[in-house]
């Protein structure tokens, strides 16, 4: 799996990506000007996961690339095909680079709290649960928690120091 910075022609794909009916409840999705603003935002990365050159994966987001604390959001990361490992290899990629490329003393995120599936993949990957951010998202006429979890610089180099 190789990534790449997204581009402007990615983002019909990014949309229709996020809005799949079965990540509904578990992603979020924004219209696609905003996604075009945040694309050449310096404090925002977009990143293309591809199997291979012009096969898409997934797609992550990443926010604070510019922020003096070092603590950088993982606001989105979807995978076209779930259940074949490939969220794992992309998130692993995504973790290396957030904290070898861009200096990240903390990579943190939320994840909807009925998402078991994903805080296990988190886990699985170093991420620790902070807390929750209770009742912070409301929608179809419901308030949904999300859970905080994150990774430190020094976790992550122990992580790597023992594989």
């Amino acid at each position: 799996m190789l990534l790449r910075g997204a581009n402007r022609d990615d983002l019909p794909f990014i949309c229709s990506l996020e809005r799949r009916p079965e990540y509904y409840g578990m992603v979020g999705s924004w219209p696609e000007d905003e996604h075009l603003r945040l694309l050449s935002d310096p404090d925002a990365r977009y990143v293309i996961a591809e199997d291979q050159p012009g096969e898409i994966a997934g797609f992550a987001i990443l926010f604070g690339l510019i922020s003096q604390h070092r603590s950088i959001e993982l606001k989105r990361i979807v995978v076209a095909t779930p259940g074949m490992g490939r969220g794992k290899e992309m998130l692993r990629q995504i973790i290396r680079k957030a904290f070898e490329e861009y200096g990240a003393h903390r990579l943190w995120l939320d994840v909807f709290e009925h998402n078991l599936r994903a805080q296990r993949a988190y886990a699985g990957m170093g991420f620790r649960r902070e807390g929750v951010l209770r009742e912070a998202v409301y929608r179809d006429g419901e308030y949904h928690s999300l859970m905080l979890m994150s990774i430190l610089d020094r976790e992550y180099r122990a992580d790597n120091a023992s594989a």
